[in-house]
């Protein structure tokens, strides 16, 4: 069966592009949310509301279980650097079989998609034995998992699977790596840089951590199929009375992507030894992200965000297998992404089964020019409906 027909394709491309001309950095979708709310009343959704958390909710189904719940986020980062763009990243430019802009890819296509998939089920009348929710979430990108595990608390929904529809390349995908954000701080001595040796340089004990944690990167666990664990020094910042003073205080952060097997005690204790090893005072803590959405409502959450995996045989995988397989006539390779997803909650911490699938191409995800294919939007709409098919069935 095709769900979407000619016109409901022109309305996708049209809605895509209105979403991508929303500015929505994170923090500030809220007009994104009114406009998806909208949209979505207008598809025939009986149930659309923006919870106190921020996020767009609907419902469709009878209420009663399995319960599904298709996942994305509203929210982009910034733009960057304006000048690498050669077209407008808030134009929605259509050319050449590609949508442009910020947020085409990552991840208002796999939103528009999700909309129309589950709407087309509305206007074919499909009578669905169980519940599908669709939740639009703010502030993923700085905080992956958080602002849905709020609104799934508040809204007491408890979903029995999840479809997450980041980016894929219309991949059916298995998990990703988690991650940690973590903050070391180093602590000296000052005084006048024209005596150094008086002093306690808390730069250059930062250094020879953060050479440490360069060599031991070569040790992390490494998975079959997510990969390998890494580390990288994202930023750093040193403190001193003035520019002719010894620092006395350093502070860096560490992003630190933990594959399976790998745990926070585990990769705060990697740290510890090669602190221990060099002899420096230093403190090495946890992160901790505060957000305030553009409601109102706060949260602070620690950044320690579990890898998750799914096998190929759960009947979930299996489900969106066979679904992806009707639409494009070709069973999808399955994968893992890169990046970090609201997975890190709905599997990782929660436990619920989660599959991700979605139209675009994480390559272009935070990059100058970001596109997505025209055909992958109708593509993975098609089969966003097979899937509640296949899994209600």
């Amino acid at each position: 069966m095709t769900w979407l027909s000619p016109s409901d394709q022109r309305a996708l491309v049209d809605f895509l592009k209105e979403l991508v001309q929303i500015p929505s950095p994170s923090g500030q979708e809220g007009a994104l949310a009114q406009r998806l709310a909208e949209e979505m009343e207008h598809l025939g959704f009986p149930e659309v509301k923006v919870d106190k958390v921020g996020n767009v909710i609907g419902k469709i189904g009878t209420g009663d279980k399995p319960v599904l719940l298709f996942d994305g986020h509203m929210d982009t980062v910034e733009v960057g650097d304006y000048f690498s763009w050669t077209r407008d990243p808030y134009g929605g430019e259509v050319d050449g079989g590609f949508l442009y802009g910020l947020g085409a890819s990552d991840m208002k296509g796999g939103l528009a998609s999700m909309v129309y998939g589950l709407g087309a089920l509305i206007k074919a009348g499909v009578k669905i034995p169980g519940t599908v929710y669709f939740i639009g979430v703010v502030q993923e990108e700085p905080s992956e998992g958080t602002a849905l595990k709020a609104s799934l608390s508040e809204e007491g929904i408890a979903p029995d699977f999840a479809i997450i529809g980041e980016p894929s390349s219309l991949r059916i995908i298995q998990g990703h790596r988690g991650r940690m954000g973590i903050i070391v701080t180093t602590k000296g001595k000052s005084c006048h840089a024209s005596a150094p040796e008086l002093g306690q340089n808390a730069i250059y004990a930062a250094s020879r951590i953060i050479f440490g944690i360069e060599l031991m990167s070569s040790q992390f666990l490494n998975d079959a199929f997510l990969g390998k664990g890494s580390a990288t020094v994202t930023w750093i910042r040193s403190e001193s009375p003035s520019r002719n003073a010894v620092p006395p205080i350093c502070s860096f952060y560490v992003d630190r992507r933990l594959t399976l097997g790998e745990t926070e005690a585990k990769a705060l204790a990697e740290i510890q030894s090669i602190v221990i090893r060099e002899g420096v005072n230093a403190e090495i803590a946890v992160n901790e992200y505060e957000a305030r959405s553009y409601t109102g409502y706060t949260w602070k959450v620690r950044e320690y965000y579990p890898a998750w995996f799914i096998p190929q045989t759960h009947p979930l995988v299996q489900a969106g297998l066979r679904a992806a397989e009707k639409v494009l006539g070709f069973r999808p390779p399955l994968g893992c992404w890169k990046f970090s997803t609201d997975g890190v909650y709905t599997m990782g911490e929660a436990g619920i089964p989660t599959i991700g699938f979605g139209p675009g191409d994480e390559q272009w995800a935070h990059s100058p020019d970001e596109r997505i294919r025209i055909d992958e939007l109708f593509a993975a709409a098609e089969v966003y409906a097979e899937m509640v098919m296949e899994i209600m069935r």
